[in-house]
């Protein structure tokens, strides 16, 4: 019986179509010997499949200026294939994955991932995704909290500390020294995520552990809804409430009409059950102008679009495609509050109904 690919990476990612300049939001599969792209996440059959035999992947990608986050894959009958990612380290995430399946294709191995379990001698009855399970059970596991360094809020994550307490205390372990070993397992086999600097140093390879059992290095569950906000001042902490409330994000932005090309700031509200981003009159009044339906939808940046220069919005310029394919352009005060808004979209957009 023949063994089924390896699904490595999938994700919704904007692909640009093949006859004309458009671009679509495509649910995107990399398996080991190609790449699988599908209308939506629930459809069965793909629209189309990219062989990786003899393909090449080229990043950062500059032949659309416009477009941000953009890598092209070109394969061995030299057609291009360009997709765009949301934000640089998803883009990065994505050429790195590709780049290897292709250099396994070519060396005649199957991909796999760095496995800790050899390395650190895990015990071979520790079962690490019902560990993981237990780990998230809302009475018994770790308490996911909302934790301030940096001048940033962390939603939803905890402390490596805390982490090796719990392995202490649910007798998963004999001691912290064990524990910093599987803890360092789990985050390699990706039921752990790093959360600020200080873990992703860590995790890659800058310190003597990929895990650090410190209060001050941020961990988060990869299906938890986590996302990291910039803390600009006093009054936007106290409008910041907890990720799985009612309100996950809120501020001011500029947005484009549908009906005219005139742009007009808006107040945006983001929650996340159910995923919606509605936006009010900053005058006042409790009823929103509209609301952006976020389940499914992918959001990029962009550098600019047609008459952006007319109104004086060339700059930190973003863009959400529904999964009805409605596209909405909206405009951050600055790089790093857009990159804020694309982030806590996307999560919202994962994990909402």
């Amino acid at each position: 019986m023949e063994r089924e690919p390896m699904r490595i990476r999938e994700g919704y990612l904007v692909k640009k179509g093949s006859m004309f300049n458009t671009w679509k939001p495509m649910w995107v599969v990399l398996l080991e010997d190609g790449i699988e792209f599908y209308k939506r996440k629930s459809d069965s059959s793909p629209k189309g499949m990219i062989p990786l035999r003899g393909s090449t992947i080229n990043s950062p990608c500059q032949d659309f200026g416009k477009r941000m986050f953009v890598f092209k894959l070109t394969v061995a009958k030299q057609q291009d294939h360009f997709f765009q990612a949301s934000y640089l380290e998803e883009r990065d995430a994505w050429v790195r994955d590709i780049r290897k399946a292709i250099q396994c294709i070519d060396g005649g191995q199957r991909f796999a991932r760095k496995s800790t379990r050899k390395s650190i001698r895990l015990p071979e009855t520790i079962n690490l995704s019902a560990l993981y399970l237990s780990m998230k059970d809302p009475e018994k596991g770790i308490k996911e909290l909302k934790l301030e360094k940096d001048k940033k809020v962390f939603n939803h994550c905890f402390t490596g500390t805390a982490v090796i307490d719990w392995l202490v205390s649910s007798n998963s372990i004999r001691n912290r020294k064990e524990g910093l070993m599987l803890a360092s397992s789990l985050l390699s086999e990706g039921y752990l995520q790093p959360a600020g600097d200080t873990s992703k140093a860590a995790a890659e390879g800058l310190s003597d552990t990929p895990f650090l059992d410190l209060s001050d290095a941020y961990y988060y569950f990869p299906d938890s809804g986590f996302f990291c906000e910039g803390n600009s001042s006093d009054d936007d902490v106290v409008l910041k409430e907890e990720f799985r409330g009612v309100i996950v994000k809120q501020g001011c932005l500029l947005k484009q009409g549908h009906r005219r090309k005139n742009w007009k700031v808006r107040k945006f509200v983001l929650r996340a059950d159910p995923a919606f981003l509605h936006y009010y009159d900053p005058a006042g009044g409790e009823d929103p102008l509209g609301a952006i339906h976020l389940r499914g939808c992918v959001v990029t940046a962009v550098e600019d679009m047609p008459d952006s220069k007319k109104y004086d919005v060339e700059n930190n310029l973003f863009e959400i495609i529904t999964a009805s394919e409605i596209h909405y352009y909206l405009q951050a005060a600055s790089s790093a509050e857009r990159t804020e808004w694309i982030k806590a979209i996307q999560a919202v957009a994962r994990t909402g109904k």
